[in-house]
């Protein structure tokens, strides 16, 4: 009589999942969030040494490269990133996924690699390709799904191309373009970006998460607040007349410090993801009052456009990065011990900077300056480290993106 037998079922291995579906790649906060934080980290670092001047091999690091980095290189990642993330809310279309997004950050990737060691030319043309090649996939969607409301972006980001394309311009000695004020067009496009985006979610973020408040949104002033800071954007892009630029910037200014006040920032303080927002925002007042006065030969420029970098655009980054990571890994908006240092560090590297540029003759500018960027980089560091495994990992409740 034979045995009956029973074999254990066999368990097929589970299929490996190929490049192109690495959690990684399901949205585009992901890579370029993540990309975005160490860049910003290494390129600070790489500034401060070369300041230094312990880097003498490294001809391309100098303080156009500097310049340019920081807003062509870092910030733009994250604004593609959130604008891919935002776009697929707010038209339930997918934007680049897969190896179509795993494409554009190694062009993104690439950019950043000619711009350290490439000839100048070459390094143009790989930078170059970038911005069209994220913004056209971006007005697909909205152009499929019929949303006129944020077609605008689309012309910020062919502004910014502009800009950069006017910045490789001008360093290649063509069109007597001067390169400074290439970026600083940059920056200034990239503020009124954040006057549209940090006027529309701000506020529902502060009554949404504190219980209370409301916060005072007005059409009409935010339509003037954003239409003064183009102005302003344009004036001294153009060269305008100190007074005529001095009087739009100070009047954009203030036109953005009454529209914060509306928010009820003050009842924030509890709340390390809400006031790093409203902190952040602040400061595009204060860079305006001081591009103001950088107008009229009262200041120096480098003092208002590090207000709008460091202190706006890279505590509004950090605040944002660090916010929409959570949510759309699926986790709580919850902060714990690593965001309220974060958003600390890149706040006393605002100041300090702004300090340092103020007075940049002063024996301890230096000094100033060199903590100003440590604390830069422990702050992207910081993000890279803690959220790194939030990005590079499936959403912990299972859901795409």
């Amino acid at each position: 009589m034979s045995i009956l037998t029973i074999d254990e079922p066999r368990r097929r291995p589970a299929p490996q999942a190929g490049f192109g579906q690495w959690p990684l790649w399901r949205l585009g906060f992901r890579p370029f969030y993540l990309l975005a934080a160490v860049f910003a980290a290494l390129g600070i670092a790489l500034w401060i040494v070369r300041l230094h001047g312990l880097l003498p091999a490294l001809p391309n690091v100098n303080v156009f490269w500097h310049m340019h980095e920081m807003v062509f290189g870092m910030a733009i990642a994250v604004i593609v990133g959130f604008l891919y993330t935002a776009g697929r809310n707010w038209t339930g279309l997918w934007t680049p996924r897969g190896t179509h997004l795993a494409a554009l950050a190694g062009l993104w990737l690439a950019g950043r690699v000619a711009m350290l060691l490439a000839p100048p030319a070459l390094a143009a043309a790989v930078d170059l390709a970038f911005l069209p090649a994220a913004a056209w996939p971006l007005y697909r969607v909205l152009q499929r799904a019929g949303n006129r409301r944020n077609m605008f972006l689309i012309v910020l980001l062919g502004l910014l191309a502009l800009a950069n394309a006017a910045f490789h311009a001008a360093r290649l000695g063509v069109g007597g373009i001067d390169p400074v004020r290439a970026v600083h067009a940059a920056i200034l496009i990239v503020v009124v970006i954040e006057s549209v985006i940090g006027g529309r979610v701000i506020p529902g973020f502060t009554a949404n998460a504190v219980p209370g408040t409301h916060p005072v949104v007005e059409r009409r002033r935010d339509r003037i607040a954003i239409a003064l800071v183009a102005l302003a954007a344009v004036a001294w892009t153009a060269g305008l007349p100190g007074p005529m630029t001095a009087s739009l910037a100070f009047a954009a200014g203030c036109a953005q410090a009454v529209r914060l006040a509306g928010w009820q920032s003050w009842r924030t303080l509890g709340n390390p993801l809400l006031w790093i927002l409203h902190l952040s925002y602040a400061w595009i007042a204060v860079g305006l009052v001081l591009l103001a006065a950088a107008s009229l030969g009262l200041a120096g420029s480098s003092a208002a456009f590090h207000a709008l970098t460091v202190g706006s655009m890279a505590g509004l980054i950090v605040g944002m990065i660090t916010r929409t990571a959570l949510g759309h890994t699926g986790r709580m908006l919850r902060s714990g011990r690593a965001e309220p240092a974060m958003y600390v560090l890149i706040q006393i590297g605002a100041v300090l900077r702004v300090l340092a540029a103020l007075a940049p003759a002063a024996s301890w500018s230096a000094a100033v300056l060199a903590l100003s960027g440590v604390c830069w980089v422990a702050s992207f560091l910081l993000y890279a480290v803690v959220y790194g495994p939030y990005l590079w990992r499936a959403r912990i409740d299972g859901r795409e993106g």
